[in-house]
């Protein structure tokens, strides 16, 4: 397939080199012009605007973007607005907020534009070698893109989950639950750390690792973060983010569906950057290690 892209940076890129090696044709744009130049160096083709991407297409085109959430979408949608035709789709594959999904949806129909709200998970790793895909649309669209889909996810990594709004919905609850797994990670290193014994905790995640209960990605991560720096003296106390923790917490008020182990989880973000505590170093650390997060 050929597709457009927009936005080269951490994840948008990793997941352009990963369609590149699949064969498909890539045109890419990103405000950095030297993003665009690495990924033209490998095979891509480059513009150097919004005008031009869409110039590069043939109709139907298909633009997935993959910029942060909030006025930067409205903003690149709106520059491609006057080079897009009838049948164009344009997905968003970041964190977008689902009500911003919706209604950018209802505004590309209206010009006889296709939209598609995927959340994306998998972190760096995922962008370059397979992610998880939730898809939100035109479920016609959605079969389309197919082809796209089994490109850029991991074996059985995506799924068409409903109407617009969906996709983005679904990523909302995915990283709720990862803050609470964070959370429960980090505290039990601290507690581990405080233990009445001289634990040596690299191994003791290792042997969870391989064959405990709690074992996941995340913990592998935790294995990992730790043997390059057993105290995570590196890792800043202070955990970033929040922003899809906090639309997680909102819509359980508007559904009336209690979250007090994501709640907590999202509090405890907060007093990370009043306090100090081990708990938070891990969870920092982890989020350096699949997001690439500072």
């Amino acid at each position: 397939m050929k597709i457009g892209f927009v936005g080269l940076g951490k994840m948008g890129g990793n997941m352009v080199q990963n369609l590149l090696e699949k064969g498909h044709n890539v045109v890419v744009y990103d405000q950095l012009a030297s993003q665009v130049e690495d990924l033209v160096s490998i095979g891509a083709t480059g513009s150097s605007s919004l005008e031009e991407l869409t110039k590069l297409l043939k109709p139907p085109r298909i633009i997935w973007l993959m910029v942060p959430a909030g006025p930067i979408v409205d903003s690149v949608i709106e520059g491609l607005s006057p080079g897009l035709g009838q049948d164009d789709i344009v997905v968003d594959g970041g964190n977008s907020f689902y009500k911003d999904s919706v209604r950018r949806a209802d505004l590309l129909k209206q010009r006889n534009v296709h939209f598609l709200d995927i959340g994306t998970s998998g972190g760096l790793e995922g962008a370059r070698h397979g992610a998880s895909l939730t898809i939100g649309g035109e479920k016609a669209v959605f079969e389309q893109l197919i082809p796209l889909f089994e490109a850029l996810s991991a074996p059985n990594g995506y799924s068409y989950v409903g109407e617009s709004g969906a996709g983005h919905f679904t990523k909302m609850v995915h990283n709720g639950i990862e803050y609470a797994m964070l959370e429960a990670y980090g505290e039990g290193l601290e507690l581990l750390s405080a233990a009445p014994f001289d634990i040596d905790i690299p191994p003791a995640i290792r042997a969870w690792v391989n064959g405990g209960v709690i074992r996941s990605w995340i913990l592998e991560l935790a294995e990992r973060a730790l043997q390059s720096d057993p105290a995570l003296k590196t890792a800043s106390p202070s955990v970033g983010g929040g922003e899809t923790g906090e639309w997680t917490i909102e819509a359980s008020i508007e559904q009336k569906v209690p979250l007090p182990v994501i709640y907590t989880a999202l509090a405890t973000r907060y007093r990370s950057r009043e306090t100090a505590p081990l708990a938070t170093r891990l969870i920092s650390a982890l989020r350096h290690e699949f997001g690439g997060h500072k």
